[in-house]
């Protein structure tokens, strides 16, 4: 079977063209790596001020004048908690970024106990979660105190009680508030927590509990979200409860992944190319390698400049049916359907489910190895009987011929 040669002058040009085409695609991606940093610092204001911060919520603190406590008080325990939290994921998009905002309802029943003989006159503390929060519904009520009218001070509210000699009074605290992020529950320093129960309910069915934080004691699903519970009879160092919001994706940062990475993308299509293309006797020119590339670009290109006005999907979608048209298009147009039917598989693959594969965290190596190891595959399969001396040749060995035949005498 007899090829079309393929020159090492071409091979040169093609070489040159995806090194220029890789730098631009570096570009693009700083540029928007750029674009997504450098708004993110405002933008990440103007949600908190609108919003509100993280918000970590912090255990009661009691205690009443003695002597023989630390400076001149005595703690006193919590005697129960019974807590319910409700939390609504509500992100917001500002600019190539999703922040991760959601409302919450909080609502605590706690007993403050006088453990002593003696009527004892009590300072609790409640700390709210952020000074600069805003909360709606507010509710502080603490039987027997002196005061109904509760103004927090940088956060902060204390009551005086006077409680009888070994009983208790509760305290009930209820507000609305909206946070980003993660929402924690600190207690404190406390040694040891009895019967202490929070009860958490959420909207959302992907709940992640950050590390160095308690995970729940019962766990059920309800609706699109779950129901979680926090139970402690009697816990000698308890940890912290907390709840990060679900990941939201971001289309800056996956903007510029998939421009990063798209050189590795256009080097797989350019070789499946060139050793079928060779294979089956059609090499194109450099020039046609050239505007291939282009229209790979254009598929980065038209996402990067998309995202921050149409939804993420739409915009991949989009971009990669212009990419698509535009390559095999010129490819019908220059070799006919018989290149068209290698490169629409290959820029299928390797521009487009390698560029899809960044939506999904951890998926994009993985995505790439099987690709690569896929593609070697199909590519020893396919040439394994070729003649690669048939295939490529230097030009300097195309000008050697052999010498006239001698005349006859």
């Amino acid at each position: 079977m007899k090829y079309k040669k393929l020159t090492f002058t071409s091979l040169l040009a093609i070489g040159l063209i995806y090194l220029c085409v890789g730098v631009a695609w570096f570009l693009l991606g700083g540029a928007i790596s750029f674009r997504t940093s450098d708004r993110s610092g405002p933008l990440a204001r103007e949600v908190v001020q609108s919003w509100g911060p993280e918000l970590r919520q912090m255990h009661p603190e009691a205690w009443y004048q003695a002597p023989s406590g630390q400076e001149g008080g005595q703690a006193v325990r919590i005697e129960s908690s019974d807590i319910d939290v409700k939390f609504q994921f509500e992100p917001v998009r500002k600019g190539l970024l999703w922040y991760r905002s959601y409302a919450m309802q909080f609502q605590a029943n706690y007993r403050i106990p006088n453990p002593t003989p003696i009527a004892q006159t009590v300072y609790v503390s409640f700390r709210l979660p952020s000074a600069d929060a805003s909360y709606n519904g507010f509710r502080f009520d603490l039987e027997g105190s002196e005061s109904d009218d509760v103004i927090p001070k940088q956060g902060l509210i204390t009551q005086v009680v006077v409680i009888p000699a070994e009983s208790s009074v509760p305290l009930v605290v209820a507000y609305e508030t909206r946070g980003l992020n993660r929402w924690d529950y600190s207690l404190g320093n406390a040694p040891r927590v009895r019967d202490f129960k929070l009860s958490m309910t959420t909207d959302f069915a992907k709940i992640d509990f950050p590390v160095g934080t308690a995970s729940p004691t019962s766990r059920q699903r309800q609706g699109k979200g779950w129901a979680l519970a926090w139970d402690y009879p009697d816990v000698i160092g308890a940890q912290p409860i907390a709840m990060d919001m679900p990941k939201v994706l971001n289309a800056g940062p996956v903007a510029s992944r998939i421009s990063f990475f798209a050189p590795v993308s256009l080097l797989f299509f350019f070789a499946v190319l060139l050793i079928l293309g060779s294979v089956s006797g059609i090499n194109l020119h450099p020039m046609n390698y050239f505007f291939l590339a282009a229209g790979c670009f254009a598929f980065q290109l038209l996402f990067a400049y998309t995202v921050d006005i149409f939804p993420l999907h739409f915009c991949f979608l989009l971009s990669a049916a212009v990419s698509i048209a535009l390559v095999c298009g010129y490819l019908h147009a220059v070799a006919g359907k018989r290149l068209t039917r290698i490169a629409l598989p290959a820029q299928l693959i390797y521009m487009i489910l390698f560029s899809y594969s960044f939506f999904f965290d951890g998926l994009s190596g993985l995505t790439i190895t099987v690709g690569a190891i896929g593609t070697l595959a199909v590519l020893m399969i396919a040439t394994a009987k070729v003649d690669w001396s048939e295939v490529f040749v230097f030009r300097r060995a195309r000008k050697v011929g052999f010498p006239p035949p001698m005349p006859e005498v």
